[in-house]
């Protein structure tokens, strides 16, 4: 779940994002001031547009706003009181997680892909990765689903020849991180990050 707020840029306008899968199929529905976005192929909800949104919520920031509990639960009553029988859920983990490879495989349909078994702490996800230095036993940048990178690239559930992947390892250069290197490759952690603990991106 991610929630944008960009009043000089496009408005009194909150913007928030519910699931990270392929749209098909994108269309909507409007009550009040909540517009909800839909797949229309499955029905299946992937976002809403909430306008007034400084008359529903006291909003502090611009851009990606930090997701609270409190947050969350006046979207759900604005969404009730609108007449769509949804509940947002909060998944309080944060999006940059410091994973450890626990296993590698080729991809079996593309030489240069692998297919990893990635421990975020408290789940394994399944990661393909084209990077030339991944490898088993690393500890690693993950993007989850729902990561929105430094350079807007919002992380979605994907497909990559025929193999479902739960998101990114990163390297240096797509966390922004400063004098990133220009070969590629992800970003190998030394010591010190803890499995499932924050990657907090730092800015140049």
């Amino acid at each position: 779940m991610n929630v944008y707020f960009n009043p000089n840029g496009v408005g009194d306008v909150l913007f928030v994002t519910t699931n990270g899968a392929e749209i098909k199929n994108k269309n909507h529905s409007q009550s009040g001031d909540v517009v909800r976005l839909y797949d229309n192929e499955d029905n299946r909800t992937v976002g809403f547009n909430i306008f007034s949104a400084t008359k529903h919520f006291a909003i502090e920031g611009n851009g990606v706003i930090d997701v609270t509990d409190e947050l969350v639960q006046s979207i759900n009553n604005l969404l009730n009181a609108s007449g769509y029988n949804e509940t947002l859920e909060f998944d309080p983990r944060p999006l940059f997680i410091v994973g450890h490879v626990k296993s590698m495989e080729k991809h079996s349909d593309a030489d240069k892909l692998n297919v990893c078994q990635v421990d975020i702490g408290d789940e394994t996800l399944q990661i393909v990765c084209g990077a030339p230095n991944v490898d088993t036993g690393q500890n690693v940048v993950v993007a989850r689903v729902g990561a929105v990178m430094p350079g807007g690239l919002l992380i979605k559930e994907a497909e990559l020849r025929g193999v479902k992947s739960s998101g990114m390892i990163c390297s240096a250069k797509e966390l922004n991180l400063p004098n990133a290197p220009k070969e590629k490759g992800i970003l190998v952690l030394e010591e010190g990050y803890p499995t499932g603990s924050e990657f907090t991106l730092k800015k140049n």
